[in-house]
């Protein structure tokens, strides 16, 4: 089960692993992740398994699993293929939400004193993989707690990442001069957008490659593309959850597509700033609902 457990609230408490397992939050016995490739995963266990692991109370970096001795050593690497940091992956992927469940062994400070604790959703923001603390290369996710996800105490003495939820005070601003000689960083922005399994039926009858540009991104552990809805779902348009209205699109047609700058005709033509852009690549399994298509449209009155 992805997101939410029914009857389960966040802070609830469990004496032990067993106790959650029955409760459904973290199934597996021992395993800190609980998930596959295919799905995603359901939820992780923040309980102090592996020296690299930092915990902020809304941005955790959770290392993944693999590559340990009996003592908690890391003594080989960790990969990718593993299936629970293949199932973090899909979850960074697919925009799917993490539970999170807290352990007394971590010494975290937002560690419950006795047992575990249900911390609510995040969702999975980055990963990457850097040489760990015993000399061994491993994988680790960063994960974020979404909005409206309430927060374990945060302690005063702790320190929070720039990176994460924290802002700066809005007192005085001191004087900034710059740098003469910046350094150079490459970066990537990548959109979050939770996926339906409507969304990820047609992303997989498409192979994750946009029916627009052709494009297919490859990333470590799988390839990237996203489900865009032809007739928007909210309000006013009302659009239904349907394959037939639902495209598989790369980040910037998605973005065009959503703003008007690209549209459909009743062909599947390709429209983009009022010019012909060729057509809509198909596949016999996925038929376009052609209604929607002219909602889009008229929505951009094009």
């Amino acid at each position: 089960m992805i997101g939410e457990v029914p009857n389960v609230e966040v802070g609830q408490e469990y004496r032990t692993r067993r106790l959650a397992h029955e409760a459904g939050v973290h199934r597996p016995l021992q395993a800190g992740i609980c998930g596959t490739m295919r799905t995603g995963a359901e939820s992780i266990v923040v309980s102090g398994g592996y020296k690299d692991d930092e915990d902020y109370g809304d941005v955790i970096v959770y290392t993944g699993h693999g590559g340990q001795d009996s003592a908690g050593n890391q003594v080989s690497n960790q990969s990718l293929d593993d299936p629970g940091n293949a199932a973090l992956v899909t979850s960074h992927l697919e925009g799917l939400p993490v539970r999170v469940l807290r352990g007394w062994q971590s010494e975290s400070p937002y560690a419950p004193r006795t047992g575990y604790r249900y911390d609510g959703l995040y969702r999975v923001t980055s990963y990457g993989s850097k040489l760990g603390i015993d000399g061994h290369l491993v994988w680790q996710f960063r994960l974020e707690a979404y909005d409206d996800t309430p927060m374990p105490e945060v302690p005063q003495q702790q320190e929070i990442p720039a990176t994460s939820s924290a802002t700066a005070s809005s007192g005085d601003v001191p004087a900034v001069h710059g740098n003469e000689l910046p350094e150079r960083v490459t970066s990537t922005v990548q959109r979050i957008v939770r996926s339906s399994a409507v969304k990820r039926q047609v992303k997989a009858w498409h192979d994750n490659r946009c029916q627009i540009c052709d494009l297919r991104i490859e990333m470590p552990g799988g390839s990237y593309s996203e489900g865009a809805h032809i007739q928007a779902l909210g309000s006013p348009h009302n659009g239904p959850d349907t394959p037939g209205n639902v495209l598989c699109l790369c980040p910037n047609c998605h973005v065009m597509f959503d703003n008007g700058a690209i549209v459909l005709g009743d062909d599947l033509s390709v429209i983009r700033g009022g010019g012909a852009a060729g057509m809509l690549r198909i596949d016999p399994r996925h038929a376009i609902d052609l209604e929607c298509v002219r909602k889009h449209r008229k929505r951009w009155r094009l």
